[in-house]
């Protein structure tokens, strides 16, 4: 199957759901997990934010490193990538996309929240009403 196809796939079930778990790594190496409103650019960036005093904060700014689980039943993407915290004229750029799916978050600015984007190193969606399975897996290049 073409990169396009998979690509429209993961990116429609990303949009269908609203919220997503995230999993990041702790300065001791262990794993926690949050429930985050999640948003997805074309190219399978995944935008979320958080407060500087929540936990996967500091997580992220020790370790890079994070997973994502969108879906349930019958399909699901699990996400592996690298997150970028943003700032400047990308930050406005993204904070568009992500409040165009979330306009109630707006008033979480005054807040001072901070907004990541994601960059993918490696998707699967997983389709289980379908026999065989759908499966289907893109690995992005390094760097």
């Amino acid at each position: 199957m073409e990169d396009n196809v998979k690509i429209r796939k993961i990116k429609t079930l990303i949009n269908q759901n609203k919220l997503a778990v995230l999993s990041t790594v702790t300065s001791e190496n262990t794993s926690e997990s949050a429930v985050v409103e999640l948003s997805a650019r074309e190219n399978l960036e995944l935008i979320f934010d958080t407060l500087s005093t929540f936990r996967k904060y500091e997580n992220l700014k020790s370790n890079q490193n994070v997973s994502v689980v969108v879906g349930w039943e019958p399909a699901t993407v699990q996400y592996e990538g690298i997150t970028v915290e943003l700032s400047d004229s990308e930050l406005e750029e993204y904070k568009q996309v992500h409040f165009a799916k979330f306009p109630e978050a707006v008033k979480f600015e005054k807040l001072g929240i901070k907004f990541f984007k994601i960059i993918p190193k490696w998707i699967r969606y997983t389709d289980v009403s379908r026999q065989p399975w759908e499966v289907l897996e893109i690995n992005f290049p390094a760097g």
